[in-house]
């Protein structure tokens, strides 16, 4: 039987230690956080969390999870007894959390096996047969590409290929939306065309996405607050809405509609000739630029950027005896 410090020495010539959960030494920390290594165990907080059982044992101390190292040992020798049914290895730590379901897997597996793992409540992760799907009735249109990353996206909603479900046209890739989670953090995490926060928040909890409780990495004194406003103005030559261009109604024609390319501009449904059923408008200087198919209002001026930043490791926590894991979105753990 292959035993855990075996799994550990199977890269001799490195000095860095792998977790003993997942096997692994070098892999995505939004995937599996943060590497510890205290008391003799080495492990990724997010593998500790996501452990069958092992959150149960834990205790609430301030918002932190406090996990003892015997409990941590038990899970790994647990593990050992499991096989992953992505790679076939031992070590599978992570057990399907549908009822009935024996499928076991490693964290680090989950992408290439398509299994969603949600970091909130009871940290479930589910197998590929059992991951939860988007619900939202929306297909991609020919030749749509990812709003992050310009690539392609696939014909339909699949594992990779995610839609928000506020405003069904921001189409992106899995790892993208991941890596601008990683970013943004809790308080900015935003669909990057409509901004809607808190539907879009709620449904890539859901389907998997890992979104950091702290600060944006590009933070500095707020200096960039104001990107995270939704534009809240008609811009069309001549607004016909009595109350103003700054005001607009929840529905109907006097609805505010957004560029569905770069949702700097925007237009009442009725200043633009829309009928009440249309929910998708593009302004001139996207329809130009051929981003889409709709062209009604004139658009004075329109910009689309992409911002590339690095994620930064969260601090460590402060020294404690037992191992700690910080809270319900754990960034953390140390001993």
């Amino acid at each position: 039987m292959c035993t855990t410090s075996a799994r550990i020495q199977e890269a001799p010539e490195s000095e860095e230690l792998a977790c003993m959960l997942c096997g692994q030494i070098d892999v995505d920390p939004s995937i599996c956080g943060p590497k510890h290594v205290d008391f003799g165990i080495c492990v990724h907080a997010f593998c500790a969390m996501f452990s069958t059982s092992l959150l149960q044992k834990a205790r609430i101390l301030n918002r932190i999870v406090v996990l003892r190292p015997e409990d941590i040992r038990h899970a790994i020798q647990q593990a050992e007894q499991k096989h992953c049914f992505i790679c076939g290895k031992r070590g599978a730590s992570i057990t399907c959390a549908e009822t009935g379901c024996e499928r076991s897997f490693h964290l680090p597996c989950t992408l290439e096996g398509e299994c969603v793992s949600q970091h909130f409540g009871k940290y479930s992760s589910f197998c590929q047969e059992h991951s939860p799907q988007q619900a939202v009735e929306a297909a991609p249109e020919q030749d749509t590409s990812c709003i992050i990353c310009m690539d392609p996206v696939g014909d339909k909603k699949s594992y990779s290929t995610m839609v928000c479900p506020a405003c069904k046209h921001a189409w992106f890739h899995r790892a993208c939306i991941q890596g601008q989670a990683t970013c943004a953090g809790i308080n900015y995490f935003q669909c990057p065309l409509c901004r809607d926060k808190d539907k879009f928040k709620s449904e890539m909890f859901i389907m998997g996405i890992q979104i950091p409780d702290r600060r944006p990495t590009w933070e500095d004194n707020n200096a960039y607050a104001l990107l995270g406003d939704r534009h809240r103005r008609c811009d069309v030559s001549e607004c016909l809405y009595q109350r103003g261009r700054e005001q607009a109604e929840g529905e109907g024609p006097w609805q505010l509609l957004l560029c569905r390319s770069c949702a700097a501009e925007g237009t009442h449904r009725h200043c633009s000739y829309l009928s009440n059923s249309t929910d998708t408008w593009e302004c001139n200087t996207c329809a130009s630029m051929g981003t889409g198919k709709r062209q009604t209002a004139t658009c004075h001026r329109a910009e689309l950027g992409k911002l590339v930043l690095k994620a930064a490791l969260p601090k460590p926590l402060s020294p404690r005896r037992d191992v700690s894991l910080s809270n319900g979105r754990a960034e953390g753990l140390s001993f």
